[in-house]
């Protein structure tokens, strides 16, 4: 189920944060993340030694709003579906509070934020067989998760992210969705793979979606007032042919989409590590 097939995908994500301990207990915990490396003000934390999140500490950060330009979700994308299972079972028997389930048909995925309120998406994919409708087309959608069906599929108790744990996409707040749309389709190269009302979705190398952009909560947002919490830097590991592209397109190595979210460019054999 990992996106490594692709020419573009997601490496981490980067938070500013005002309480760096608590958080990084509750990525530890809630999400069973290692970590992987520690300094004064940061954490890098992860999994199969690869960064998957890190935590900025900036206390005197402005406390970021739903309503603004920035994060809606990183979502984790687990190796299967026991794996989501045993997940799901943990977050039951911790207290993990659960905002939402839905069956996407792509796949099964499960909601919660962190708490500073960064949202949260848990997910497995379905088979890549079974992501295209009769003409070809993806089939997306959102209906309700059958969470008993679900929780019995797993196989084992859950002991911390399990090997193959990836970031599998990041949904953006952005203030208008054509603007994004020419932002990540033009400059990242990244088609449209399924819009809904109000979002669109882009993927690389044929993957349902790497990055989403909607305007739910942030319709007609301004660009980004910094400092303020929530994500810092959105981090995608491209390979050689892709980083060409998306410098010819009027890219760079770090560079911000129009509401002044920062997306910057990893090598994929330079993604970072555990030491």
């Amino acid at each position: 189920m990992s996106t490594a097939s692709a020419p573009v995908e997601i490496s981490h994500v980067a938070l500013t944060v005002h309480d760096l301990e608590g958080m990084a207990r509750f990525y530890t915990e809630a999400l069973g993340l290692n970590e992987l490396s520690a300094s004064t003000g940061a954490r890098r934390l992860g999994a199969d030694g690869h960064t998957l999140v890190e935590l900025r500490e900036d206390r005197a950060a402005r406390q970021a709003t739903g309503r603004e330009a920035g994060l809606f979700h990183t979502a984790f994308l687990m190796p299967d579906r026991p794996a989501l299972a045993r997940w799901l079972r943990h977050a039951t028997d911790g207290g993990l509070q659960l905002q939402g389930a839905s069956d996407h048909f792509v796949s099964e995925a499960l909601y919660l934020a962190d708490p500073e309120g960064n949202g949260i998406e848990v997910y497995a994919d379905r088979p890549r067989a079974a992501w295209r409708a009769p003409d070809g087309s993806l089939r997306m959608g959102t209906e309700r998760l059958d969470l008993n069906a679900l929780v019995k599929a797993a196989d084992a108790p859950w002991i911390g992210a399990p090997e193959g744990m990836v970031v599998g996409h990041v949904h953006l707040q952005v203030g208008d969705v054509p603007q994004a749309e020419a932002f990540y389709t033009s400059t990242l190269g990244l088609p449209v793979m399924a819009r809904y009302p109000g979002a669109a979705f882009y993927g690389s190398g044929g993957y349902h979606h790497h990055i989403a952009t909607n305007v739910w909560n942030s319709r007609g947002a301004e660009v980004r007032s910094y400092p303020s919490t929530g994500l810092a830097e959105l981090a995608l590991a491209v390979d050689a042919e892709a980083r060409a592209a998306i410098l010819a397109a009027g890219g760079a190595d770090r560079m911000s989409d129009p509401w002044g979210t920062v997306v910057s460019l990893r090598p994929k054999a330079e993604q970072p590590r555990a030491v």
